[in-house]
Formats: structure tokens, C-alpha cells, sequence
């Protein structure tokens, strides 16, 4: 590798944010985010929030501090279900929402990444009510977010397409609310193409997650390991933002990370 392919690869690290759990960036890879100067997305599940300590907390949030390193964070996702016609779900799911908020106090994140949740086969019989229920809690949750200088952007997973998801964002423009356009579910889980999810949702769009698969399993593969067009999505992207979204990389392999990044330089626009 170059010398010249190694300040394009540190000028892309300081630019992306990497996904780590919480349970690994509170113990074995705080030092090395320090020490390569990674911009964490921190994903937190039901444990990670119902064991939180302030104090481990206070020294992530310290630390990344004193490196100048910039956080994103990714609320639970498990069984939490935003347009759910049960009020006892969607209790739980607030109640997760109200721990993100501490969390964000402590860390100032730029963005809060959460699923938009919605699945064809369980709510295309009551869409009306899922948009409705969606809609009361996100107007609840991204005001709160805004004061503490973050944006709520929400993320496609199970969606067949775009479309299922564009009264949501057209209904939360005003709130500030975001598009989380993940390439790696719009390739194993949508009939839509890359391109369709672009025209339709592009002008909301606000971050990216970008990980690699063969288009059949939700496998987080190394950028440029797999079949999706990244090549299309950077052109894209080109010709429609001057400066970058918020982007965040999200191989499973710790070694998968390196590799995406030096894909990545290829491909960079800005």
C-alpha cells in the first residue's frame, strides 16, 4: 500500500463512523478506538441500557472527547416495534427512548439511529393506524434529540420499498427527521431497486450504513465484497451532495473494517 493510498485511507477515517456495541467499546476497544481514531456508532441493546453505568459512560464520553472524535449512537431494535396497535409495546419502546436520552446527554451525538419498523405482511392491514401510532412517538422523540444537538434518522430493514416508508418521512420533514439508508438490508430484504430507494427517499436522506452482502442473508460483509452497487451509490451521491451524510460502516469482522475503508477510497466523492 502507498504512501499516497495511506493518507487517502486516515483522511476516510476521520470521516466515517465505524459500528461498535456498547459492550465493546465500554471494555476491550475504547484503546483502539482512541489510538486509530475511530468516530463510533454505539448500538445499544435492552442489557446494554438496564446495566448502564454512569460512570463507564462518563469515560467513553471523556475520552472520545479528548481525541475530537465524533459519536453517532443506535437505539435498541429487538422487538421494539414504533407502530405497533398494542400500547403496552410501544410503553416499552418509549421507555428505551427515554434511556437513549440520557445516553445522548452524556455523549452528544450527531445523530440517533433507530428502525422504522415497518413490515408489509404484519401491518398492511392497518397501515392507517401503523403511520399514526409511528408518527405519535417520533414527534415525541426527535424534538427532545433536537435540544441536545442531535437529529433522530430513522432506518429501512424488512421494507419491500421505498414507498411504504415515504408518508413517514414526509410527515417528519418538518420535525427535522431523517433518512438511515442502508444498503445492506435494502440488498437482502427489498424487491426495490438501489436506485428506486434514491428517487423516492433521497431528498430525506441524512446517513448511510454501509456494509456488503450477496444479496440473500443480512450478512454485514467488508464493502466491496458482495453485490451491492456502490459504485451507483457514490455516483450518485456525487452528483447530489456537496458535502458527505453522516456515514457509517458496518462490517461484523473487526479485519472487514480496514478493507471497507480502503474500498471506500476508491470511491469517495468529496
Amino acid at each position: 500500500m502507498g504512501s499516497s493510498t495511506l493518507v487517502e485511507t486516515k483522511t476516510i477515517f476521520k470521516k466515517v463512523h465505524v459500528g461498535i456495541p456498547y459492550s465493546m467499546i465500554s471494555g476491550e476497544l475504547l484503546p483502539l478506538v482512541e489510538e486509530r481514531g475511530l468516530n463510533p456508532e454505539i448500538s445499544f441493546d435492552a442489557d446494554a441500557l438496564d446495566n448502564l453505568e454512569p460512570a463507564s459512560l462518563a469515560i467513553i464520553a471523556k475520552a472520545l472527547g479528548m481525541k475530537g472524535l465524533r459519536t453517532t449512537l443506535h437505539a435498541p431494535f429487538m422487538d421494539m416495534a414504533p407502530g405497533s396497535p398494542d400500547p403496552m409495546v410501544r410503553t416499552v419502546l418509549r421507555h428505551r427512548l427515554e434511556q437513549m436520552l440520557h445516553v445522548a446527554m452524556e455523549l452528544r451525538p450527531e445523530t440517533v439511529v433507530c428502525h422504522a419498523g415497518y413490515e408489509d405482511r404484519r401491518y398492511r392491514h392497518m397501515k392507517g393506524q401503523w403511520l399514526e401510532y409511528s408518527l405519535s412517538l417520533w414527534s415525541w422523540f426527535a424534538p427532545r434529540l433536537h435540544e441536545l444537538g442531535a437529529r433522530l434518522v430513522l432506518e429501512n430493514v424488512f421494507e419491500k420499498g421505498p414507498e411504504e416508508l415515504y408518508d413517514l418521512f414526509e410527515s417528519l420533514y418538518g420535525e427535522g427527521v431523517g433518512f438511515c439508508l442502508d444498503v445492506g438490508h435494502q440488498s437482502a430484504f427489498s424487491s426495490a431497486s438501489l436506485q428506486r430507494w434514491l428517487d423516492v427517499l433521497g431528498r430525506f436522506l441524512r446517513q448511510l450504513h454501509l456494509h456488503d452482502n450477496r444479496g440473500e442473508a443480512d450478512e454485514h460483509l467488508a464493502i466491496g465484497t458482495g453485490i451491492v452497487d456502490f459504485h451507483f451509490l457514490f455516483s450518485w451521491l456525487r452528483l447530489n451532495r456537496d458535502v458527505p451524510p453522516v456515514i457509517t460502516i458496518e462490517p461484523h469482522l473487526r479485519e472487514d473494517i480496514e478493507l471497507s475503508i480502503l474500498n471506500l477510497t476508491k470511491l469517495w466523492p468529496w
